[in-house]
Parts: C-alpha cells; structure tokens; sequence
C-alpha cells in the first residue's frame, strides 16, 4: 500500500497534498477511523490508523517534516530580497489550500537609546531576545526574522481565521511580550513595538508576496508616525496617502530650493503688558497644487530623506532676513524662535553656522529663541547635542524647552544647559479653566519655574479663559490659536500694528475708568 501510494503521479500526490494540507485536515480523522471500522472492522482501521501518517508526510502537511518547519531551515535575519521570497512562498502555501495567512512589520523603538549607553553585545543580547519572545509567542508553524537592525517580520501559517479581529489580538501579544521589562547586564531595560500587518485576505486574489509585504510595511510606516507602541492594520486608503508621501518626498528638495518650504510667524505675547514678546517660526509648504501641506506630513518626509538640516538652513536665513525688516519698518519684535530637531542638534558645524548667519544679518545672539524639545534633552545628557546646546547658551541664544512636561528632563539638566525659558505643553494648558486638576498641575509647574528663576511660555492656548487663568497663575507668556495664528512675515507686520492699537485703546480706556 505505501509503495503503491509512493508511485502516484506527481499530479495526484499535489491533488493529496492540496486536499490534506492544513490543521484543518484533522478534522477529518474521527470521520475517517469511523468509516474505516464500519467498512473493514478491526483490521482496516488498524491499516488506517498506520497509513494515515504516511499520508500526511507525503501530502507536505505543514509540520509534518523537519524541512517544512518555517524556522528550521531560516536564517534569524534576512535581507529585503529574501524577505520577499519566504512571504511569496507562505502566501503560495496558504493560497494552494484556499486559506490565508498574514505578514507583519515590527519595529523595535528604544534599541537605539540604549546603543547610545551600553555595549554592542547588550544590544545583540535585546535583538535576540526580542525574537526569541516572538517566536515562543507565535504557533508553531508560525515565522519570525530579524528584517533590518530594529525591524522583525512574521508570517502566519495558512488557517481558516485570521480575520481583523484575530491578527489585532496576536499583535497585542508580540506588543506586551517585546514590551515585557528586561533586566540586562544588571539594569532594567525597556522596549516598545510598533507594528503593522496585512492579511491576505484584505488584498486581491492575484496578490504577490511582495505586495503583501509592503502592505505590511506600510501599515508600520502609519504607525511609527502615531507614535511608539502602535498598532496599526493596512487599509486601501493608506495605499493612497503612501503614494502622496513618495511623491511629496520627490519634490521636497526642489520645494526646499525654490522657495515652497518658508517659515510662518505665531506671535507669542507678554501676559503682563499685552506686548509682543516674540514670534516662533514654523515650517510651512505652499505646494503650487496642493496648497499647504500638513507640516506632520512633510516634516516626516524632510526626516525619511535627512534633510532636516537643510530644512533648518532654510527656516533660519528666512526668520532671520524676516526679523531684519520687521526692525527696519519699526516694528518691535525682540525675539524670533526656530525650533531644532535631534538630527539638527547633532550637526558638529551647528554653532559656527549660526553665528555667521547672526553676524551676516548684523542681529545680536539673543535676537534668537532655540527652541529644543524636553526629550532631546533629557536623552542627550553627553555628546554632541549637548555641547552645541550648550555652546548656543553661551553665545547668547535664547534656549526654550519645549513641549514642557512629556520628556523627563532633570532639574539639573535645565541648569546645565542654561535653559532661559520653559514652553508648557499644550496638553497641561487646554481646559485649565474648567479642570481643577489640570489647573493644580499647571499652577506646580509654574511654582517650580518660579523658584528655578526660568521664564515661562504656554503654547496651545485657545480661549480668552485659558489666557486669563494663565496670566492670574504667573505664566509669563503665551502662544495659541486663541491669540494668533501663524501667518506670513508680511501679514504680521498689519497683525502687529492692530494689535498694538488694541492695547493702546485698552490702556486708554483703562485710565479713563480710573
């Protein structure tokens, strides 16, 4: 019997390996063994029940051999070439016995800091160990590679349920067991995931692995820009935004050179006097098509493509020849703000640029606002960024801290790096007028800069009881939509003035009623 079932044509033994491929192939072995004692009693079930793992290791029965098992003959990391060819071959598989399987695109985030701290083998010690929870989270037919440095990729096994529901579930595993606490070489360490996925069944029929794959990556590509620790599934409409987002990233660098990317002014006002204390300088896109395009889009795009420097180059010979006219038209604007990123940071010729850039516009240092984020400076105790944050202090620049309150910077951080004024983040100032919670948080961050002698600047603030409270509270400047949107250089110089008449008049009227 078993060298006559050996000799089948090649033909019938893929029709047998079609038609018993799959978990779901064990469903039928009650039915069988049954049918097997009716028909022949004792001895045809007993023939049965020894054929029918013959069967299954002729049939390919995923699982059924050692050289079918996904992990045992993968290497642990793979490059984007065989990437693509192990997704092609489980959506063949599952295809070839009408099931789906999935891919999904995990990125590590938090390897990166730790590199920056410890040793290259307390890194290999994380990535392996990240895999190694993967792998025992997964079935066992399931796959897990290394697909880049911080990047994993995992292929379900063909099954009849990997719904939505189903694949967002196991996600939420692989997340809470890469996210688990680590201790390594005696310290605590910490990882997040962000992960996207992308079914088969959510592609079309004629779907090639390769498409399954970016699917997935793209998916990941949505959730890194959420934020870390996201989970997110592909959908049809993020083909569309990815399409946008490569031909954005094709035209950022003639849009950089032709004047497309300028800087737009929010004004910033002294909560004692009403005055204009300063303006931040925010990077806005006037596509000739599109019109503006979301800074969160093209930010994203300028750091993908490492431009970010250049973008800066940019933003600040801008605000700077901006502040120059404001100063030769008489009006009084003492301060422009540019914010500055980590990649910007870690530029070695940042300070000497801007010192020329000051010299060459005939503007003092403290004309300038840096603007830095807390958690650039609360990862950054040593290094480059430090020193040119420093340096910039030293010269006379202005540093603020911004986004205040989400980053974890020390106390003693804001003393070295002489940090001039803290800019509360939003989330502390929206509603601080209706929640007694928020206002009691709001009042100990004011306390504690007032006590440290920093000055303090609110952003997001959009409603005349926010500003009130925030001037009542001690908040030394604000910033918001409830004041000013940004606009350009020249739409401010008429903001300006009409803002000046306004507390002229209030003044007036304030001394009449006196």
């Amino acid at each position: 019997m078993f060298a006559s079932l050996r000799a089948f044509p090649n033909r019938l033994r893929a029709s047998v390996r079609r038609g018993l491929q799959g978990p779901e192939a064990l469903a039928f072995l009650p039915a069988i063994a049954l049918a097997a004692f009716w028909l022949g009693g004792e001895s045809l079930l007993l023939v049965v029940a020894l054929g029918t793992p013959v069967l299954f290791l002729l049939a390919g029965l995923p699982g059924s051999s050692a050289s079918d098992r996904p992990r045992g003959d993968q290497s642990d990391i793979v490059d984007s070439l065989a990437a693509a060819r192990l997704v092609q071959q489980a959506l063949d598989r599952a295809q070839a016995a009408n099931l789906a399987t999935a891919c999904m695109v995990i990125e590590i985030d938090g390897l990166e800091e730790i590199a920056r701290q410890a040793d290259d083998p307390t890194v290999d010690n994380l990535r392996e160990l990240t895999l190694d929870r993967l792998r025992k989270t997964l079935r066992r037919d399931d796959m897990a590679v290394r697909f880049g440095e911080n990047r994993y990729l995992v292929l379900l096994a063909p099954s009849l349920r990997l719904d939505l529901e189903a694949l967002l579930q196991l996600a939420g595993r692989l997340q809470n067991a890469i996210e688990e606490p680590t201790p390594v070489d005696q310290t605590m360490r910490y990882l997040s995931a962000s992960i996207g996925f992308c079914g088969s069944l959510r592609l079309r029929n004629e779907a090639t692995g390769k498409q399954l794959i970016e699917a997935a990556q793209i998916a990941l590509d949505d959730a890194t820009a959420k934020g870390p620790s996201t989970i997110r599934a592909w959908s049809e409409n993020m083909r569309q935004t990815h399409i946008e987002q490569k031909n954005l990233r094709n035209e950022v660098d003639r849009a950089l050179s032709n004047g497309q990317i300028q800087p737009w002014f929010q004004p910033q006002i002294c909560t004692s006097t009403g005055a204009i204390s300063g303006v931040e300088a925010l990077a806005r896109w006037i596509h000739p098509e599109r019109g503006i395009v979301p800074p969160a889009q093209f930010l994203r795009v300028l750091e993908d493509a490492g431009r970010m420097t250049h973008l800066s180059e940019v933003i600040l010979q801008h605000s700077l020849t901006a502040l120059r006219s404001w100063d030769q038209s008489g009006l009084d604007i003492p301060r422009v703000s540019v914010n500055f990123s980590d990649p910007e940071l870690r530029d070695p010729r940042l300070v000497e640029r801007i010192q020329w850039e000051l010299d060459r516009f005939g503007l003092t240092a403290e004309r300038l606002g840096i603007e830095v984020l807390e958690t650039v400076i609360a990862g950054a105790p040593e290094g480059i960024v430090a020193r040119n944050i420093v340096e910039l202090g030293r010269i006379g620049c202005h540093i603020d801290l911004d986004d205040f309150g989400t980053g974890h910077a020390s106390i003693t951080s804001l003393r070295r790096f002489k940090v001039h004024r803290l800019k509360i983040d939003r989330s502390f100032v929206t509603r601080v007028d209706r929640d007694e919670e928020q206002h009691r948080m709001l009042a100990a961050v004011l306390g504690m800069a007032d006590r440290l002698g920093l000055e303090t600047i609110a952003e997001g603030v959009e409603s005349v009881g926010e500003h009130a409270l925030l001037s009542q509270l001690g908040c030394d400047h604000v910033q918001g939509f409830g004041i000013a949107r940004p606009m350009p250089a020249d739409n401010l110089v008429d903001w300006a003035h009409g803002h000046e008449a306004r507390i002229a008049e209030a003044q007036r009227l304030g001394r009449g009623t006196a």
